[in-house]
């Protein structure tokens, strides 16, 4: 694997979120993340302990989501479940935000529901990624306000999406654009500079991976990792 192919494998969180997904289908990714050598696996939080195991032997982080999808749960019960992913093997927690307290300009609580998280990540040598669900949050100022409490209290990424914030469209449909380059590039002027951006939600290409990088991106959310990789090993071969 060359550098600009292994740079990008270094980029990728290996997504295995789907509320569908079995211990098979988790065994069979976690071989997929193994095999490009990606940055981590994201998995749901009863899976870290599997995941911890399938990874052993390999430079492939695990990473878990908390509050996931909708990030609708008391402060308190994300603390734990942070801390109970930390103890089960996970080093990266991926958070999803109070939704409807960004969207009521709630800063005082968003604060305090990053912070808390936060500290009690760091307390176990383990990174915390904050997903603003820009899809709901979609106001250049509260993304901006966002990345400044981000940066205030230490997390360590901001990120776009869960992947799974789907808005009604005008046709009764439901989808979601994820992370599109004028927003990355809005995170990435926002926070400060020990706070990284990553991207999710959407990017299946490798043009896309290319793009986000190129928007300031150290990491990205996918579940298209192998098409990617395949794509990167030929094109930079």
């Amino acid at each position: 694997m060359n550098q600009i192919v292994y740079k990008l494998a270094k980029m990728i969180d290996h997504s295995i979120l789907h509320p569908t997904m079995t211990d098979e289908d988790l065994r069979r990714e976690c071989e997929v993340a193994r095999k490009y050598d990606v940055a981590s696996v994201c998995v749901k939080p009863y899976a870290v302990k599997q995941a911890a195991n399938f990874m052993k032997g390999s430079s492939v982080l695990v990473g878990c989501v908390i509050g996931f999808p909708a990030g609708n749960s008391a402060i308190p019960v994300k603390v734990f479940e942070a801390e109970n992913a930390c103890k089960d093997g996970a080093v990266e927690i991926d958070m999803v935000i109070n939704i409807g307290k960004a969207l009521q300009g709630d800063w005082t609580y968003i604060t305090e529901e990053i912070k808390s998280v936060s500290d009690a990540v760091h307390q176990y040598g383990a990174i915390v990624k904050v997903i603003f669900e820009t899809d709901f949050v979609t106001k250049d100022t509260d993304i901006v306000k966002l990345c400044q409490i981000c940066t205030e209290v230490g997390a360590d990424y901001v990120k776009t999406s869960s992947g799974f914030g789907f808005v009604k469209q005008a046709n009764g449909d439901y989808n979601y654009f994820g992370a599109t380059i004028p927003v990355l590039e809005l995170m990435k002027k926002s926070v400060g500079p020990k706070v990284k951006v990553k991207a999710a939600g959407g990017v299946r290409t490798l043009d896309q991976l290319i793009a986000v990088q190129a928007a300031g991106c150290t990491r990205s959310g996918a579940t298209a990792t192998a098409v990617m990789m395949e794509e990167a090993m030929k094109r930079f071969a």
